[in-house]
């Protein structure tokens, strides 16, 4: 029962169940169909819409394992896909590649702008982490109106459109995207010793500044590329819709990113963190979504569903709860002549 105390095995069963569960009531969620060289199914959906929440919780993930949250990674998409599209729209060539590179690069840029002014509140500043963020969060979507000049601006750029829209190989752009930004994460979080150090930083602050950590450095940057990678989202969620809304883009993706990074067992009191189980945390979600879609439930009933799910994978992740499961194993499992025998000896 050792496979039971892993940290992956419930995100991993939460995700098998939600695929069986839906393989049961539409035995088409695993057909996948070949068109003009591109695969279709349930499946490929899951993976393409799960690209920008993916980019998220990586972030998110970096952030919570250095005992800190980010609220304001919504705001962030809002603001990047806006500078991107203006910039785009205001163009006299939008189905330039150089323009549409110029605009990715300017958003993303910005994106990282204002990851590091969250950055500079929390490390250098000393604000709370849920204050710091907040602030952007709420101002962030204002900016982004500003932006747009209070109007949701719309594009025609095919370019730009194939950034979440397009295919290669038979499988979607953006699903790349969302694979290259996992390696990347994890070649730099578990291939150097910065992972080690942010764990450090995490399970205890002050213990790692007196080692010689820069803490303040290790948390600054978790910031930083938390406002890159939700950068790149919103460039993403705008390229798949071809338009900037500022109060729609990445509403609540907060929210998801943080239950990813939970679900994937990564605690929210820092240190030991886990890029595969916030991998599986999106797969989740975005499947527990798919589903609720599927089965019909209004809009605003889907949030009961989600919480249920995410209500029965935390119990489970819970060491009592998981003590109180082996125990019951243990007691329901037939004793062998061996186990018997010990304890006669024992007893004499």
């Amino acid at each position: 029962m050792k496979f039971l105390k892993h940290r992956l095995f419930w995100p991993a069963a939460a995700l098998l169940a939600l695929i069986i569960v839906n393989t049961i009531s539409r035995p088409t969620f695993l057909r996948i169909t070949v068109q003009d060289g591109r695969l279709y199914g349930s499946l490929i959906d899951i993976l393409r819409n799960s690209a920008p929440l993916m980019l998220v919780a990586l972030g998110m993930t970096i952030v919570i394992a250095t005992r800190g949250i980010d609220l304001s990674v919504g705001a962030i998409m809002a603001v990047s896909g806006a500078v991107a599209l203006t910039i785009i729209s205001g163009s006299s060539d939008p189905n330039g590649l150089g323009t549409v590179l110029f605009a990715i690069g300017v958003g993303v840029l910005v994106a990282l702008v204002l990851g590091v002014w969250n950055g500079f509140l929390v490390s250098v500043l000393g604000i709370q982490p849920i204050i710091a963020t907040l602030v952007l969060m709420l101002a962030g979507r204002g900016v982004a109106l500003l932006i747009t000049g209070g109007f949701i601006t719309t594009i025609n750029s095919e370019p730009y459109k194939f950034i979440a829209q397009g295919y290669v190989f038979g499988l979607p752009f953006a699903f790349y995207v969302s694979v290259a930004a996992i390696v990347l994460v994890a070649l730099i979080e578990r291939r150097t010793a910065l992972g080690v150090l942010t764990e450090s930083v995490g399970i205890n602050p002050e213990a790692s500044r007196l080692a010689g950590v820069r803490s303040r450095g290790i948390v600054w940057g978790a910031y930083a590329a938390s406002g890159l990678l939700a950068g790149f989202a919103g460039i993403l969620y705008s390229s798949n819709i071809m338009a900037a809304d500022a109060n729609a883009a990445g509403l609540y993706i907060e929210l998801d990113a943080i239950l990813a990074v939970v679900l994937g067992g990564t605690a929210l009191m820092g240190g030991k963190f886990s890029i595969a189980g916030t991998v599986i945390g999106v797969f989740t979600i975005q499947t527990l979504k798919s589903t609720i879609t599927f089965l019909g439930v209004p809009p605003a009933v889907s949030p009961l569903f989600l919480a249920i799910v995410v209500v029965i994978v935390v119990l489970v992740q819970s060491p009592r709860v998981r003590g109180w499961i082996g125990g019951l194993w243990a007691s329901t499992r037939p004793r062998s002549s061996s186990d018997t025998r010990d304890g006669a000896e024992v007893a004499s």
